[in-house]
């Protein structure tokens, strides 16, 4: 098995300069694997400050712009995980979660987290059918 490590526009720039040794979007054996993605602006790649509705909306962006610069969607997604800062903020993420898949939903994970290194409240990865 080969794998591509997929550049995405403005994010991977992004974290790459903050130092951080990952890729956000690696693919393999027919899957494409994102990384935890924060609320990252996808035209500056900037953390986007506000509400746990407004970082959730972010993130989710930042995910299917992930998808989009590896040729797949959301309709391809066939796992989830979301980590969030505070297990009270399951209900608001739903509503966003909810308008990005509206039907046949991929499996999910809601995982709590105690804090990150910088200041975000939630952070979601998945993967997609190539």
């Amino acid at each position: 098995m080969n794998k591509e490590i997929v550049e995405v526009p403005v994010l991977s720039a992004a974290v790459r300069a903050l130092g951080v040794p990952l890729s956000l979007v690696t693919k393999g054996a027919g899957l494409v694997f994102v990384s935890g993605t924060p609320p990252l602006d996808i035209s500056t790649g900037k953390l986007v400050k506000g509400d746990i509705e407004v970082q959730t909306e972010a993130s989710l962006k930042a995910l299917k712009h992930c998808l989009e610069a590896a040729d797949t969607s959301f309709d391809k997604v066939v796992m989830v995980r979301i980590y969030a800062a505070n297990s009270g903020f399951y209900n608001a993420i739903n509503r966003v979660y909810a308008r990005h898949f509206p039907e046949n939903p991929p499996s999910r994970t809601f995982v709590p987290v105690a804090s990150w290194p910088m200041e975000f409240d939630i952070e979601i990865e998945c993967v997609a059918v190539a």
